[in-house]
């Protein structure tokens, strides 16, 4: 096998594994108390990574990381597609870096391996001075343009993966969250009119929608968690809105907020607040209604309609031919 092939197959299998390497790191919510323990008290024996590949990726992140404000927006970003961690945001950057070098280093030497399989133009490029000096500019500049080419797709793809990966999270995450919403917080009205508290409604609602809905669950118990170390109330709930990034948790958080400030009835708040949301839920139901047919329309006419003409005019279409095109024969019209 040709040392080209080699050494493509070999950047890119070591480029696939560290990559896989960091994904798993980073999304990885099996971690032993232990684990944990050394995370927030900073020992380096058991931080979830290799201690080499725990320097390289720092090093990695550094080039990326940017300011601390740009992290502490990394981070809440990955908060809210659940992933969460101390490292989460330094092996999102690390990622990406280590991704925009790999990705390129392996795109130039899959361009050069195919190249060199397949016979194309580009190959004298790196076979000899000779060969080089014989060859045009013109076909040297094409062939450059290709490896050039694949460097940039290769690293743009290394570069882009991770972020769009977490974008793809985030938006999953919040539609599964909006979409049992409504219902949470109207368990939570009734709970809070039975007679319990904000903070025991939480944990009966996040008890009851567990199932149906164990990313809303979590938030509403992490909400809990926060209050009993002592966080105040406030603060739990503007980590809330932080960590779900939705319009809905937002408005609800400010309600409490408010309810809590001045003292007005949390009950009474609620019941207004879920009839709101309520109706926002309908809004957007009618606006997914009212947008089907703009779609079916464009739908049948990119697919539906060439495939009807065809139906119709084919048969009309032979027909014509198998009658005009013999008439025209016959009286010498045609060449």
């Amino acid at each position: 096998m040709d040392t080209t092939v080699l050494v493509a197959i070999g950047v890119t299998g070591a480029a696939a594994l560290g990559f896989g390497v960091g994904v798993w790191q980073l999304v990885n919510p099996d971690k032993s108390a232990g684990d944990r323990l050394a995370e927030y008290t900073g020992g380096g024996d058991r931080d979830g990574l290799p201690t080499k590949l725990h320097t390289i990726t720092r090093r990695a992140a550094a080039l990326s990381s940017g300011t601390d404000s740009e992290v502490a927006v990394t981070r809440r970003w990955l908060s809210q597609a659940g992933i969460r961690g101390r490292n989460a945001a330094e092996l999102y950057s690390a990622s990406r870096t280590l991704g925009l070098v790999f990705g390129g280093l392996a795109g130039f030497l899959l361009v050069l391996w195919w190249a060199q399989r397949f016979g194309t133009e580009g190959t004298e490029i790196v076979a000899s001075e000779a060969a080089q000096a014989s060859m045009p500019v013109t076909d040297r500049l094409r062939a450059l343009s290709k490896y050039l080419g694949g460097l940039v797709v290769g690293a743009a793809i290394g570069y882009y993966g991770p972020y769009l990966y977490v974008y793809n999270t985030v938006q999953k995450r919040k539609e599964t969250i909006l979409k049992s919403f409504p219902d949470s917080l109207d368990l939570l009205v009734s709970a809070v009119e039975a007679g319990l508290g904000l903070d025991a409604g939480f944990r009966r609602v996040a008890d009851e929608i567990e199932v149906a809905s164990p990313e809303l669950a979590q938030e509403l118990q992490l909400v809990n968690h926060e209050v009993t170390a002592g966080v105040a109330r406030v603060d739990a709930l503007r980590h809330l809105e932080e960590r779900v990034g939705l319009d809905d948790v937002t408005s609800l958080v400010n309600v409490l907020i408010q309810a809590e400030r001045f003292g007005s009835s949390v009950a009474r708040a609620l019941r207004v607040h879920s009839g709101h949301i309520r109706v926002k839920r309908m809004q957007r139901a009618e606006t997914k209604a009212a947008q089907v047919s703009p779609k079916l329309t464009v739908i049948m006419i990119v697919f539906i309609m060439p495939t009807l003409l065809l139906v119709l005019l084919g048969p009309a279409a032979i027909k014509m031919k198998n009658i005009l095109l013999p008439t025209a024969q016959d009286r010498g019209l045609t060449p």
